[in-house]
Formats: C-alpha cells, sequence, structure tokens
C-alpha cells in the first residue's frame, strides 16, 4: 500500500503529481517524491490565517503563510496537517496550483475562496474550470468544538449549516470543517462535479494521524502538490 493517497482525477494530468500523505509518509519519502519530479519542497510556518503566498522559487525560509500558488515547475508545494483540512486547487488551462492549509480559524477567514481569488489575479484562472481535491480531515461527528469556535462563524449566516448542538451539553457543537470548505469553493464558483473528496476522517482512520486522538503535537501529514519539471 502506498504511503501517500491520490485522487484519479488529478492523477490523470500529465504535468501534475501530488498526494496526501498517510502516517507513513516521512519527510524523506517527501524528498524523495520531490526529486523523482524534479522538484523540491516548499514549507510553510503555519499560523492559522488565510495568506495565500504567490511562489516563484524556493524561499529562504519557511514563510508564515497557510496556503501557496504556483504555475512554475519544479516546485512542490507542501501543507502539513494532523486533522485540519489540506486542499489542493488544480487549473488545468494555466498550469497553476494552490496547496491551502484549512483549520477553523482559515476555514472562518475563507482561506479556501481566498485562494480561488489569488489563482485568478495571479493567472487568469476561472474558477468554473478549476478542480478542487479536499483531503483528509477530521470529519463532521468526531470534531466537537465549543462556543469560541462557534462564534466566530456566527456573522456568516452561511455557516450555521455547519454546525449541529451536542445533545446534553450546551455550548459544545460538531462542526463539519469538510463541508465548510465545499462550501466557500462552491460560492467562489466551482462547480460540484469539479470538488473531488476524499471524505476520510482523520480521528477514525488509524493510517492517518490525529491530533485529537494522538494528542501528539509533534506529528504532522505531508501533503503536496506540483508542477513537473520537463
Amino acid at each position: 500500500m502506498s504511503a501517500y493517497r491520490a485522487v484519479p482525477a488529478l492523477s490523470r494530468i500529465p504535468w501534475l503529481f501530488h498526494g496526501f500523505g498517510t502516517r507513513r509518509f516521512s519527510e524523506d519519502d517527501l524528498l524523495s517524491i520531490a526529486a523523482a519530479n524534479g522538484a523540491r519542497p516548499v514549507l510553510l510556518r503555519q499560523v492559522h490565517s488565510a495568506c495565500v503566498l504567490i511562489i516563484g522559487k524556493i524561499p529562504p525560509a519557511p514563510p508564515e503563510a497557510d496556503a501557496t500558488a504556483t504555475n512554475r515547475p519544479g516546485l512542490a508545494l507542501v501543507v502539513k496537517t494532523a486533522d485540519c483540512l489540506p486542499l489542493f486547487l488544480v487549473d488545468p488551462d494555466h498550469r497553476a496550483v494552490a496547496a491551502v492549509h484549512a483549520g477553523w480559524r482559515g476555514t472562518a477567514r475563507r482561506i479556501a475562496g481566498e485562494a480561488v481569488t489569488t489563482l485568478g489575479r495571479a493567472y487568469g484562472t476561472q474558477a468554473a474550470s478549476l478542480l478542487a481535491a479536499l483531503g483528509p480531515c477530521i470529519g463532521g461527528s468526531c470534531y466537537e468544538v465549543g462556543e469560541d469556535v462557534a462564534a466566530s462563524f456566527r456573522r456568516d449566516p452561511s455557516f450555521a449549516t455547519q454546525f449541529t448542538a451536542v445533545a446534553g451539553r450546551p455550548g459544545k457543537y460538531l462542526f463539519d470543517l469538510r463541508a465548510a470548505n465545499r462550501s466557500q469553493l462552491e460560492a467562489a464558483g466551482l462547480t460540484t462535479a469539479n470538488i473531488h473528496d476524499s471524505g476520510t476522517c482523520t480521528h477514525c482512520d488509524p493510517a492517518l494521524l490525529s491530533f485529537r486522538r494522538d494528542r501528539r503535537s509533534d506529528l504532522r501529514l505531508f501533503n503536496f502538490i506540483g508542477i513537473r519539471s520537463d
């Protein structure tokens, strides 16, 4: 079994390489996959923001952001997760890609929509032609949050359906992180048919890492996407 999981719709694009890492997929594996595709990894210092950076070359140090976009071959855009949602965007017309780290804070700040907007500004991407891949994240039936999280979303009524009150636990809710980001993508103009969702819950799948289950702050899944060097 592979140490990372690919999306069939993206695997059919000849110039693209990508994968959602399992707990068996190490940083050395990431370096090996990148090198095999003539690429070097671009890592981030993730801060749960809505910052999307255009990357044209390997930065001297990991920049502070939660999403990157590029149209340059030879770069493997990487986001690290352990319950948050890794999200890939692919523009097949302009050969551009983006990698997004969407936790609840980034989701509240609409980072998925910001990534779509950034691709449009930088490369002329049309949302209707974009492909999206939603990787493994904590599922809506496993992600219990408090009033502080729910309050961060209340000013936007479009998020109301993503929260379900937990019976017998006042101030506690189940939050559907995956559905909230899918909704953002559809609002940004992506078609339902172009959104490919793994539907996998990190908390339920023992092959993956889950901060909520494992309580290990030092472990993360490596998720990568890039354009092959010719």
